[in-house]
């Protein structure tokens, strides 16, 4: 009886070193029925999962004879002792299956077993029920006894590990195919909506513009609306496109040499105006106006256009913004800082997120998509750079973006050809 004993014992252990040792779940699995049906003495067992998706339980572990016939069968919750078992969470011994009206005959015919007696537990997570282990016709009829149930509900007890493992993975993995979808919808809609958007909104732009030449001053207030509004559209247009194109691979450098120091100055003489009219000073400290880089100057005027755009917007009339123009080993820094309004600390992480929007009381006030910051990162990676924030609510943000020195830094799958001046 001690050998007996210790012999369940190390079988039990052996399945325990399989788990510990992460190995395929399939293995460990029809290693467990292999075990349960040795050590309960029966002809075969197996295990079901269950599945949310469509309510009923699916094999994961079968015999090797069984497996491909059984593989597709769906057993109900109803009517069948597996589906009696996971509902109440309980074990569950039936002598003679003929005699009980739970017995689902369906796995009979497809696996073309004939049953006579289960033996059933419930595969417990933390108290929940996940799945259910089998043992079937114990051999010459015997019937089972409390010995063969505590053994199942051991080797159960592991199984459920590694159970509860596939259905977690399996989620993941629809979790993931969902996202996937939904970012292609929402990468389709930016396409269609920023293609279909081009052509009226330029007949728009094109006609307001000469109408602008041609009207009496009475009404050049309200075309003026109209141009600006436009412009705004064209903007928002561009910026979905340039996120769309950087993530489809569709976008590439331009590379020729320019003088950051004029594209910084030029961007910032364009937001004077908008800035006088906030009453906000503009401080430009370019410290090293002989820098050359090299790169695509009109990509990172962008990015460095709507830090620019973002400073203004969220700084209140009065206000101060500051750009740092640097150089710092194997890298040109430059930092744009405004005295606003500042982010919250929860939503730092989110900053550069498509269409991410810092509360919804300060989008109602200010507007915009959200695509700006998203834009800035997305120019500035695209140069093998990297764009960082610093804020402080109620203080002022700092926004810097690091650009490489050396050209051979720069992907050059990103290039399409390399000019000099």
């Amino acid at each position: 009886m001690i050998n007996e004993r210790l012999k369940r014992l190390e079988r039990i252990l052996e399945l325990t070193r399989m788990i510990s040792a992460d190995l395929d779940y399939s293995t460990i699995l029809q290693t467990a029925i292999s075990i349960a049906s040795e050590l309960t003495n029966s002809e075969i067992a197996s295990i079901l999962k269950y599945d949310e998706g469509d309510n009923h339980l699916h094999f994961v572990a079968a015999p090797w004879f069984h497996k491909d016939a059984v593989e597709g069968v769906r057993v109900p919750l109803e009517e069948s002792i597996a589906g009696w078992v996971y509902v109440h969470a309980k074990p569950l011994v039936i002598q003679d299956v003929h005699g009980d009206e739970r017995f689902y005959s369906e796995v009979d015919l497809a696996a073309e077993f004939q049953t006579y007696s289960i033996l059933a537990v419930p595969l417990l997570v933390k108290g929940r029920a996940v799945g259910v282990f089998e043992a079937l016709n114990k051999i010459s009829r015997a019937h089972y006894n409390g010995e063969d149930v505590t053994i199942l509900e051991t080797l159960a007890s592991l199984a459920a590990l590694i159970v509860s493992n596939i259905s977690l993975e399996e989620r993941v993995e629809k979790t993931r195919v969902e996202a996937e979808k939904l970012e292609q919808m929402k990468n389709d809609f930016i396409a269609i909506s920023s293609h279909e958007l081009r052509t009226p909104l330029g007949l728009i732009l094109g006609h307001s513009t000469f109408l602008r030449e041609v009207i009496d001053e009475e009404h050049q207030e309200q075309l003026d609306t109209i141009i600006r509004s436009g412009a705004k559209l064209k903007e928002i247009i561009e910026n979905m496109s340039n996120v769309k194109n950087f993530q489809s691979g569709a976008a590439r450098l331009r590379m020729r040499k320019f003088s950051l120091a004029n594209l910084l100055l030029d961007s910032i003489n364009v937001f004077q105006e908008a800035a006088q009219e906030k009453k906000i000073t503009l401080h430009p400290d370019i410290k090293t106006p002989e820098l050359l880089l090299e790169g695509d100057a009109a990509k990172i005027e962008i990015a460095f256009s709507n830090l620019i755009k973002n400073a203004l917007t969220f700084t209140p009339e009065g206000g101060h913004i500051f750009v740092v123009a640097e150089e710092i080993p194997g890298y040109a820094k430059v930092s744009v800082v405004d005295d606003g309004i500042g982010i919250p600390e929860k939503d730092l992480p989110h900053i550069f997120e498509r269409f991410y929007q810092v509360e919804s009381h300060l989008t109602r006030q200010h507007g915009g998509m959200g695509l700006g910051l998203s834009v800035a990162k997305v120019m500035i990676e695209m140069h093998s750079g990297e764009i960082l924030v610093e804020s402080v609510l109620d203080k002022g943000s700092r926004f810097t973006f690091l650009l490489p020195l050396d050209p051979n830094q720069i992907d050059a799958g990103q290039r399409v050809f390399h000019t000099k001046i």
